[in-house]
């Protein structure tokens, strides 16, 4: 049969729209960055699909909505972690895999996609599992010993990590406008830890003590790190393994590890509150809600306006902080965000003119 005239050009243009997805949108919701890619679906606007067949009618700004909800739950969870007491951060994260085990496990039976993929995708889904899990466990340690705003805004300095990772590793292209939002990213992650050789020994608006401070800057700096190689593995593998399968390796790797660790340190026990109890359950729910949300929005919405929206956790970080924990953020803080949010939205925004410049390219 001959192929329809622009079929291939149809087809290369979706190829290139769907890659910033994976790339721009991270933070907790990492493992839900790859669903458009991963499960093969294209976001679409309200107007209807470029072949010219009707689609139902999207609510304008739904995605956006669905995004600032996303970021919402994922902020709370986080005000929750911090409110729980005497409970370790790698046990609070082997009931976030469990969670995320029992919402998997219904979807790898109906897609019937097995457990463990592909032959040749197996060890990249096991360093995805690996790394993602790792940069749970990190990110959850830095909420719990440094101000909720400060390692929320470390985290997002993640994009920035990814464009330099996936250059050194996918040889993708790294620009002068890269360097320079990766120096913005440095020069805020700098203004939070506030090291001493630079700022003096004399460190205020911190938790606790500065020891601390720098252990929970130094977690969460490697949780992005290890975030932005889950997404270059991610693109790496593309669409040959399904969304569902790629977070059961996050679920499964990432419990064992933290049940491993556990008994290790000596650190299993049951919350002794049943407040605390209540908090680990509610950090699931909204933690898997998070990313439902996150999904959604992605398969109805371009990913360079999702990324952008997304720095809106950083803005529900500082209100919850403020409210809830009775913690001002010091200027140092502020001018520290200012700069991490304004080098992953430079980034989001660049990506996303460039994948919008190819599709056009590709479809004259």
């Amino acid at each position: 049969m001959r192929r329809k005239p622009g079929a291939c050009r149809l087809t290369k243009s979706r190829q290139h729209r769907t890659r910033p997805g994976v790339l721009m949108v991270l933070c907790q919701g990492a493992e839900a960055a790859a669903v458009a890619p991963a499960a093969g679906k294209e976001p679409e606007g309200p107007q209807g699909r470029e072949d010219g067949t009707k689609k139902k009618t999207t609510c304008p700004g739904l995605g956006l909505f669905y995004t600032l909800l996303s970021a919402f739950l994922f902020s709370v969870a986080s005000l929750f972690l911090k409110k729980i007491e005497d409970v370790h951060s790698v046990e609070v994260s082997a009931f976030r895999c469990v969670f995320q085990m029992a919402f998997v496990l219904p979807g790898l039976i109906y897609y019937k996609t097995g457990f463990l993929g592909p032959k040749g995708k197996r060890i990249f889904l096991f360093f995805r599992g690996l790394l993602g899990s790792s940069a749970m466990i990190l990110l959850y340690y830095a909420f719990q010993v440094m101000p909720l705003a400060d390692a929320t805004v470390i985290t997002f300095s993640s994009p920035v990590f990814t464009s330099l990772l996936a250059w050194i590793f996918l040889k993708e292209k790294y620009s002068v406008w890269d360097l320079l939002f990766t120096l913005f990213t440095i020069t805020g992650v700098i203004l939070i830890a506030r090291p001493p050789f630079l700022f003096g020994s004399n460190v205020t608006g911190i938790e606790g003590s500065y020891s601390d401070h720098l252990k929970g800057t130094i977690a969460a700096i490697a949780s992005t790190v290890s975030a932005a190689s889950t997404i270059v593995i991610l693109r790496k593998v593309g669409k040959s393994v399904h969304y569902f399968l790629s977070i059961w390796y996050y679920a499964v790797i990432g419990l064992i590890g933290c049940v491993i660790a556990l008994f290790v340190m000596n650190e299993w026990r049951l919350p002794y509150c049943g407040k605390d109890r209540v908090f680990l359950i509610l950090i699931g729910i909204l933690g898997l809600g998070g990313q439902i949300f996150l999904t959604k929005a992605l398969q109805i919405e371009k990913a360079g306006p999702v990324a952008i929206m997304r720095t809106m956790d950083v803005v529900f970080a500082f209100i919850l902080q403020i409210l809830f924990l009775n913690h001002l953020p010091t200027w140092w803080t502020v001018g520290g965000a200012l700069c991490v949010v304004a080098s992953s939205s430079g980034t989001a925004i660049r990506k996303w003119k460039q994948s919008s410049k190819k599709a056009e390219q590709n479809e004259i």
